[in-house]
């Protein structure tokens, strides 16, 4: 073999590695799915969003499930700050509304103070509120608002089980792109206690309205914004959240799991501009 040719044979040997490493597809996303607590069917919700999130994109979802229906679910988040160790995000779909231990909260959240995105779904948002007075408005910041901090929105309560109509706000980002305005089924519309612009990392996405009828048979339309994202602490953790997602009709609908895994791939930095994975990221890799 000759000199010219022994070196393009060693050039090529070097360069094979790297070519094999960029022809693997990366691995997937780890996400600890966090479950259970009072009032919805988790049981069922668990699998469902599992099953959505790994068909859309490149995504491995592990359950932190509890059988517990109370408002007060034992959960080892509550109690471990290091609970998320080894995972890329953490999906809140637990309901405990009745844990207000500032430490077990504080525990919720070390992975996100240290910089793990998160996505908080339905029921998460009437959880841990630490502040008796949760129903007026908490300054950001502020003891009593330690997990509305994280979440870029304060709630404290929700209407009938009646359908909402979801109206996606004109904002440009990829998580909402392309989406069509929808009517859901029987949902509850989580209030909005303040304007949700007083926390400096939120912004809106959707607003959803629904027509409450009152005692006297009248009947009047609530609104309130119903999908945002917010970014939290001094790492800029990306958070994204919805308020829907109560009934099994909502959460196995391919709109919802849709938004979810765009909610998802956003807050840990794998959704293009155009809405979609990035290369990767996508179904089965691609």
């Amino acid at each position: 073999m000759s000199s010219s040719l022994r070196l393009l044979a060693f050039v090529a040997a070097l360069a094979l590695p790297g070519l094999a490493c960029a022809a693997a597809a990366p691995k997937p996303l780890k996400i600890l799915l966090i479950t259970g607590g009072c009032c919805h069917d988790y049981a069922a919700q668990k699998d469902l969003l599992k099953q959505g999130l790994e068909a859309r994109a490149n995504v491995v979802v592990d359950h932190q499930h509890t059988a517990d229906k109370t408002t007060r679910p034992a959960l080892p988040a509550h109690t471990n700050p290091a609970y998320a160790q080894g995972y890329d995000l953490v999906i809140h779909d637990e309901c405990a509304a009745d844990i207000a231990d500032p430490e077990m909260v504080k525990n919720v959240l070390a992975p996100h103070l240290a910089g793990l995105p998160g996505v908080n779904l339905h029921c998460a948002m009437h959880s841990y509120r630490v502040a008796k007075d949760f129903a007026r408005p908490l300054e950001p910041g502020s003891a009593g608002a330690l997990w509305f901090d994280y979440l870029g929105l304060q709630s404290s309560r929700h209407g009938p089980k009646e359908p909402i109509a979801i109206s996606f706000a004109v904002t440009g980002s990829p998580i909402t792109k392309g989406f069509e305005n929808w009517l859901t089924g029987n949902e509850e519309l989580y209030n909005n206690v303040q304007d949700p612009k007083v926390f400096a990392g939120h912004h809106s996405l959707a607003s959803g309205k629904q027509t409450v009828k009152t005692k006297d048979g009248k009947s009047s339309d609530q609104e309130s914004v119903v999908v945002w994202t917010n970014t939290y602490g001094p790492k800029q953790s990306r958070v994204f959240s919805t308020t829907i997602g109560h009934m099994n009709e909502t959460v196995s609908d391919a709109r919802y799991l849709e938004l979810v895994t765009r909610g998802v791939l956003w807050a840990a930095g794998k959704l293009g501009n155009d809405g979609r994975p990035v290369a990767g990221y996508g179904p089965q890799g691609k």
